[in-house]
Parts: structure tokens; sequence; C-alpha cells
């Protein structure tokens, strides 16, 4: 387990981009790769910005598009990440992420599509609209 990782849920209310990848940033620090991200939120909240930001904070330079089409894009950071968007799909059956999730930090977008579902547990991150901001909530694995 890495020091100081949380594991009782915790809020953080953004007003922009930038403190919604800041918020990310907070995250990341804890994750390494084998954990699963499971990113929960309507269209347009914000999701793939959370993304950006966890790619960021890991020293990741270049652009983070959504996957929506390719499905998912693996990035060089430390530890690996590999980002899925699962929006126009079923089912992520066939896609492999099961053999990512062993050596990449898993970032998923859409996850009630995610059919490898990994029996270990997962964090999850879920963004919601609130008046003006972004209400974001992060639960780590084994937390309510």
């Amino acid at each position: 387990m890495i020091a100081g990782r949380p594991t009782a849920p915790f809020h953080r209310r953004t007003l922009s981009e930038a403190q919604t990848r800041a918020a990310a940033g907070e995250l990341v620090q804890w994750l390494a790769a084998g954990d699963v991200v499971l990113l929960e939120g309507p269209l347009g909240v914000g999701k793939t910005t959370w993304v950006r930001g966890a790619l960021e904070a890991l020293g990741h330079q270049g652009p983070v598009r959504s996957p929506t089409f390719n499905l998912v894009q693996v990035f060089e950071t430390n530890p690996r990440v590999a980002h899925t968007d699962l929006y126009r799909v079923a089912s992520s059956e066939g896609l492999g992420l099961d053999e990512l999730m062993a050596d990449h930090l898993l970032l998923v977008e859409w996850p009630d599509r995610f059919a490898e579902l990994p029996a270990r547990e997962c964090w999850r991150v879920t963004l919601a609209f609130e008046d003006e901001a972004r209400a974001i909530t992060v639960h780590p694995p084994d937390s309510p």
C-alpha cells in the first residue's frame, strides 16, 4: 500500500477544467500499475478532463483525447496508463483490458460496459454537475 493512500471516500468541488485536472493530480499520486479507476458521470461532465490531469501529473506532455473511436489509448508514463472510453460499445469484451490491468494503471470511462470488471477492488471517481461547478467524489477500494 502506498503511504497516505486514502481509505475513505473524499470529495472535491472544482470550478474550472484546471481545477479538475489538479484534483486528478492529487489522486494519481496514490495509484500504481494494477490499479483500476472507474470514471462515472454524465456525458460532458469532465471525465476526459480528469484523465488529462492524471496524465499531466504523471509527466505526459502531449495531447489527451477521449478514445471514443479507437477505444483504448496507452501512455508511456510511470506507471504506464491505459485509458479507455466504452461509450460507443455494448461491452469491453475482446478489447484486452484484462491483460492491460496487470501492468498498467487502467482508467475506464463508462465502466458499466466493462465486461472484465476485475474481481479485485477498483477506485471509483464520480463526477457530477453541481450548480456552476463539478462535484468529484472518490471512493477508494473497500470503501462504501
